[in-house]
Formats: structure tokens, sequence, C-alpha cells
């Protein structure tokens, strides 16, 4: 008797799992946002961050060297060509065209007198050229002495901006030594870098787009003018220059930050995923939850992505416009596990599986 009675408790308690395990496989689907990959060519677009410049942008220099007495203008004037902007004591620099030009007066007088006297063959030919090739090489000297003082004068070789000032009055300047930064009117370019990784997918020429981070929203025309032959030794980056086309650079200050939009060459045709929808495997493998049409249920297939943006990433291989990707909350969920699909609005986007099983 006590043994039957055993026997049955062991059935209870192995009904009883039994339904518990029952219990478990019929969990309740699990409701997962979802949508179709992106289109291509946002997600082939390239975003960078840059600075506008000048496209024309000279350092100002003297063209000798000496104390720095007057400094005419700061950074931030308007200039016009031959305004002058700095001056050097003209002191020595005038002394030197004083002498050379009393050397000239004094050779002059005498090849006027070598000039009578080889008229009247008193000396020699010769001895007159030697005189006359003294003369030339005093008046070059003489000529050289007034450019040198001239050269005291540091003036505008254009109309535009002074962009920066490396130097200030009494300072002892030395020749080529950087005094102004002057950006010209005229075009204006947003400086970039490039990745060293990523290269090949930009050329000279290439359309872009700019937008200012005081107006966003607001795209102007611009173009790639410009890309650097070889990378920064140290950020392993290229150095481009986006021009702005027409009237666009018309709109823009020296010195503003902006963003620059470029199409990436190869990537126009790629879809794209929110990069919250990836899931990293082992080894680096990529992949995203796609739900089954048909049975509700989550697949992981795995996907070839290009370069991360911002908020996406371009699929090169391994998904179709229609297939339903899971776009949050993936690494709470399961291979095979049964879901309801459902949008931003929460709202379903698949029929029920019952509905689907009825129509077919």
């Amino acid at each position: 008797m006590r043994g039957a009675y055993a026997g049955w408790v062991l059935t209870v308690l192995c009904a009883a799992l039994a339904a518990c395990g029952g219990e478990q496989a019929a969990e309740a689907p699990r409701p997962v946002l979802v949508a179709h990959p992106g289109g291509g060519e946002q997600a082939a677009l390239a975003t960078f961050a840059g600075e506008v410049h000048a496209r024309e942008e000279s350092p100002l220099s003297f063209r000798i060297g000496g104390n720095l007495v007057r400094r005419d203008v700061d950074a931030g004037a308007r200039v016009h060509r031959g305004d002058v902007l700095a001056v050097l004591d003209p002191g020595d620099a005038s002394l030197q065209a004083r002498a050379a030009r009393a050397e000239l007066v004094r050779l002059q007088g005498d090849l006027d007198r070598y000039r009578k006297l080889v008229a009247q063959k008193l000396v020699s030919q010769s001895a007159f050229d030697a005189q006359q090739a003294a003369y030339e090489s005093a008046r070059a000297q003489y000529e050289v002495a007034r450019n040198q003082t001239a050269y005291t004068q540091l003036r505008a070789p254009r109309d535009g901006v002074i962009a920066s000032r490396l130097a200030e009055a009494g300072q002892v300047v030395a020749a080529g030594q950087t005094v102004f930064t002057l950006a010209a009117d005229g075009g204006r370019e947003v400086v970039i870098a490039l990745p060293e990784a990523h290269i090949r997918e930009f050329g000279v020429g290439q359309p872009a787009q700019v937008e200012l981070w005081s107006a966003p929203g607001r795209r102007l025309p611009g173009h790639i003018r410009e890309i650097a032959p070889a990378a920064d030794a140290q950020t392993r980056t290229y150095l481009a220059r986006v021009a702005l086309d027409g009237d666009a650079a018309q709109a823009v200050d020296l010195g503003q930050s902006a963003r620059v939009f470029v199409q990436r060459n190869g990537l126009s045709a790629a879809l794209s995923v929110p990069l919250s929808a990836v899931q990293r495997g082992d080894g680096g493998a990529t992949s995203v939850w796609v739900v089954d049409a048909k049975t509700r249920r989550l697949r992981a297939q795995p996907v070839q992505l290009g370069p991360y943006g911002e908020t996406e990433a371009p699929v090169l291989k391994g998904l179709t416009a229609a297939d339903w990707v899971v776009a949050a909350g993936g690494h709470l969920l399961r291979e095979g596990q049964q879901v309801v699909a459902v949008d931003r609005s929460n709202k379903p986007v698949l029929p029920a599986p019952a509905a689907v099983a009825k129509a077919e």
C-alpha cells in the first residue's frame, strides 16, 4: 500500500513538472521594434567636421630684417591692395641708400671725365670701359639700396582680411618672418581630414555639401578641390579642401565650424541599418536579427558592413530591402524566439501567425 502511494506521488510530481515545462514553452511573444533597411544614398554619405578658410591664405613678411616700429592693422581688419600694414625702422636702410647714392654721383663724374679723355686719346679704350663698368655696378647697388628702403614698409598684396597677427611693435623681426596672415577675398573653402583607410572613396572634383554649425539644416553646394598627396605623419589623415560653389562662398565667414557631407564612391547602392541593430559575434563577425514573415521567429542574419556613420552603417552584403530587421534591443533576444514585430508607433507591421496560417 505504501509503495502504491509513493508511485502515485511520483506520477503527480512528474505531471506537475511537465505542466511547468509547457508553460515555459508557451511563453508570450515579445514585442520588438523592426524596420526595413534604409536607402543607400544616406548610408553612403560620409560626414566630416571642418573649418572655413580662405582659398588663398598668404603669410606676409618683410623682405629685410629690422626693428618693427609701427603696426597699423590687427587681426580681423579689412585691408586693400597697397595699404601699409607695418613699418620697420628705416634708419639703416636710408643710410645705405645715401651712401650708395654718393658713390654713384662720384663715379658719374669720373665717367664723364674719362669720356672726354678717351675722345682726346689720352686714355685707352679699356680704361674707359673699366670705368663705365664700375659706374654700372654702382648704379645697380644704388637701386638695390633704394629698394631696401621701400622694403621697410609691409604692404597688402591684395584685398582681404587679416586672419592673424604674429608680431608686435618694438619686436625685432628677421627677413621672411611671418608678421600677418592675409585671407584674400574671393573663394572660401572648408578644410577637412579624410581617413587613410577610406581615402580611395574620395577624389578631386567630387560633389559635397557644407552645413554650418550655426545654420543646421541648410546645406551649401561645394566640391573637393584638393586632397593632400600624402597622409599626415601623426594623425594618418589626408588634408582636403572643399570649395564652396557660386554664391555659397558669400554665406560663410572665416573660422566658422562646419560639417561636410560627401558621397562615398562605390557605395551609392548600399542599404543601411541602425547601429543599434548590429550584433557583434566571435572574431568580429557582424549580424542582425531578422524576423521571418511567416513564422514570426528570429534568425541571426550575417551581414557585411561598410564604414560606420554617425547613426547607421551601410550593408554591403546579407540583406534585402524587404527584410524586417530588429532595430533595437537585440542583446535581449535569442535564435528562434517568436516575436511581435511593431513600428515606432507600437503598431504591428506583420499579421498574426494564425492569420497567415488561415490564409495559406
